[in-house]
């Protein structure tokens, strides 16, 4: 079970920092890029700290 939450936080923290790279292009929608961006990386700090904490002890 950690070893698959690792992996799916990793994940999700790479493609936010990816995605608020590409908020910066200058033909793309900055706001949502960069809030999409902001969301999946709070959510990839979410999974270990309260998700896990709930589910192994």
């Amino acid at each position: 079970m950690k070893i698959i939450a690792f992996v799916i936080s990793l994940g999700l923290f790479l493609l936010g920092i990816v995605l608020m790279g590409y908020a910066f292009e200058p033909d793309a929608p900055h706001g949502i890029l960069f809030f999409s961006g902001i969301a999946s990386v709070a959510l990839s700090l979410a999974i270990p700290f309260h998700v896990l904490k709930r589910v192994d002890g």
